[in-house]
Order: C-alpha cells, then structure tokens, then sequence
C-alpha cells in the first residue's frame, strides 16, 4: 500500500491566488458533482461486493479498480484544493496526478468473517475512533494551511513540516476508507506515517 503526495521545489503564486479566489467555481464545482453521483456508485460497489465477499470469497476485480480510482480522484482534488501539487485534478476515473500516489496490491485471499465483522460493527471499532482523532486533527491541518498558503504566497515554497503533516493527514484517512471499503485487510494504524505494511507484502519509503 502507497499512499504520498509528492512535494514539490517551488509552487506556482499564481495558482496558488487563483485556487483562492476562484477555485470553488472552476475546481470544487465540476469535481463535487461528478464525485456526488460517482459516490452513490461507490457506495452500491461498496455493498454489492459485500454480499458478492461472502458468497465467493472474491473481490471482482473490475470493482476493485473502480474503488481504487475514486480514491485516487478524491485524493488528487484534495491536494489541489489544499494546495499541495499545482496544475489541475483532472476530471475523471482514469486519470492520475504524478504527485499523487495512491496504489494498493488486488486482494487475493479474503477473510469472509473479517469483511462481515467491518459491515456490522466497522463504525464502532474502526470509525468512532479513528473519526474523533481524525476531526481533532482536521483543525490542525486546516490551520496548518492556512500558514503553508502564506508561506509559498511570499517564498514560493511549501514549509516540510506544514506539508507533511497534511500528507500524515490524508494518508491516515485514506487507509481509514480503504479498510472499511474492504480492499485491504490491514487495520489502519492511529497514525499517517509511511510504514512496511507486511499484509500487502509492501516495502514503503518513509517522508514524514
């Protein structure tokens, strides 16, 4: 499992002023629609593969990387709307940002009472916990960007620290999404660092 968002040297002024005062028209608009009914799609891939997990003890491949791909457009808008890559999320399933990075190893073996476990008490273990933390942190990172915006705004730079710590952020939610989406059976750890995941057999290089 790999889950980055690659800083970049320098950023963009420009953009960085025009996602301000224009983004939510030409970047949060079109992609919140799209994303609106993609993720009523997801969330019926979401239930479909359930019963489809218990009956044949398969994720179908083709619903794999639909999830996977929603995934990946939900992080890429992210990081644009947070500023942390320039250039515009391209709409879409297929495509992919090159500093956003967000693979995961097809499941072969799948545990049946582990998937049955996280759909009638996921919310409970997994979600209650991980949300509360997750909600704290979100303050934090939203005034952590607030200064990163400043910062590249004068010096064109993003801050290690401020840009790391949002990554730390979003790849701890991510992982929290892929878990309860039934695509990898690695419980999320309480926290966003790059780690060795030994389940996905995934050797991973730590930038946080």
């Amino acid at each position: 499992m790999i889950i980055d968002i690659k800083k970049q040297d320098s950023y963009s002024r420009g953009e960085l002023l025009l996602r301000r005062l224009f983004g939510a028209f030409y970047i949060l608009v079109p992609h919140a629609i799209l994303l609106l009914f993609i993720g009523l799609a997801a969330r019926v891939v979401d239930f479909t593969v359930f019963w489809l997990i218990l009956f044949t003890g398969r994720y179908p491949e083709s619903c794999f990387e639909f999830r996977l791909n929603f995934m990946r457009w939900n992080l890429r808008l992210n990081a644009s709307l947070f500023n942390l890559i320039d250039g515009y999320p391209k709409l879409g399933l297929k495509h992919q940002h090159e500093g956003v990075v967000l693979d995961l190893e097809y499941p072969t073996d799948i545990s049946r009472s582990s998937v049955a476990l996280r759909f009638l008490f996921g919310y409970l273990y997994v979600m209650i916990p991980h949300g509360f933390i997750l909600s704290v942190l979100m303050v934090a990172v939203l005034f952590a960007n607030l200064i990163g915006w400043w910062a590249v705004l004068f010096t064109g730079k993003y801050p290690d620290s401020l840009f790391n710590f949002q990554v730390y952020y979003f790849r701890w939610s991510q992982r929290v999404s892929l878990y309860m989406a039934y695509m990898t059976h690695t419980y999320p750890p309480f926290h966003g660092n790059m780690e060795v995941d030994k389940d996905d057999s995934t050797v991973l290089d730590s930038n946080v």
